[in-house]
């Protein structure tokens, strides 16, 4: 597994923020929250973190995502009804075009939090 203990303290945070807010708050609130826990926490993170272009004219700073934890693991925080198969291209875009192995999807909408763990097949 891939960042296996990064990837589980990831998940224990996202279950906390979920068990501290409840599932109807916005995207911003979670990305604060966790932010915080991130921080209590001793791990390394850019918000937002924008992505490298990937193609010839594409505006700068098209692609963000939510966190970059331990220049290791995409953090890409959700608040809607489905994560849908678009959310996973997403991810795998991200990953692609910033050559890193491992994505987390969480939305926080859902009961019972359910991470979704994306890897880049292309690596």
């Amino acid at each position: 597994m891939l960042f296996k203990e990064l990837s589980y303290k990831i998940c224990g945070l996202c279950f906390k923020v979920h068990n501290e807010l409840g599932r109807f708050r916005n995207e911003r609130q979670y990305a604060d929250a966790l932010e915080r826990l991130l921080k209590e926490n001793d791990l390394r993170y850019e918000r937002e973190f924008d992505l490298p272009t990937s193609f010839e004219g594409e505006r700068v700073r098209r692609n963000r995502v939510d966190f970059l934890v331990e220049n290791s693991v995409f953090l890409d925080l959700k608040a809607k009804t489905v994560i849908t198969k678009d959310d996973y291209f997403q991810m795998q875009r991200y990953l692609t075009s910033a050559n890193k192995l491992l994505g987390i999807i969480v939305n926080f909408r859902q009961k019972f939090l359910a991470p979704k763990r994306i890897i880049n097949n292309n690596l």
